[in-house]
């Protein structure tokens, strides 16, 4: 899989206006953070349009940000592959608006099991269309490839919007 093109970086709106003009976060500060986070909350939509969040175990590659769920979110990603994902930090915030797909492919799968196994402590491998652990328990996994993200500094501070192209 190719990595994501460099997202352009620009101010965001803020309370139905502008954000007042300063300096924007550089890509490093939204990718350490998204690499060292441990806990992603993932937002999808059930099929009456209700939300439906959960936390998840997962990885950020230069393809995207992956992770593999059982819960009701893969049916969700189903009929509508549209997702938010949140870092669990309130005061350096990082948001992902995006599209998830499932991955089954052995190949594409590798680099994600290579990632999170010594993140986590845990094994996982490919295993015909999504990913199992040492005790076997599965699921399938996703990629998620952001559309725009949002960050910002402690008290909103330097908020910035990255946007990727398409």
């Amino acid at each position: 899989m190719a990595p994501l093109p460099p997202p352009d970086a620009s101010s965001p709106i803020l309370f139905g206006q502008p954000a007042p003009a300063g300096p924007l976060l550089p890509w490093s500060w939204a990718t350490e953070r998204l690499i060292t986070a441990r806990n992603y909350w993932i937002a999808t939509v059930r099929a009456d349009g209700s939300p439906h969040t959960r936390p998840v175990w997962g990885v950020w590659l230069p393809t995207g940000f992956w992770f593999s769920t059982g819960s009701l979110a893969r049916h969700n990603l189903g009929a509508n592959p549209e997702i938010s994902v949140h870092l669990e930090d309130g005061d350096e915030v990082l948001v992902i608006e995006g599209t998830a797909t499932r991955v089954t492919a052995t190949a594409d799968l590798q680099p994600m099991c290579a990632a999170y196994n010594p993140k986590y402590g845990w094994t996982i491998r490919p295993d015909g269309g999504g990913v199992t652990d040492a005790g076997g328990t599965g699921g399938p996994a996703y990629r998620v490839t952001p559309r725009v993200m949002f960050g910002w500094e402690r008290d909103m501070a330097s908020p910035t919007r990255w946007t990727f192209p398409n």
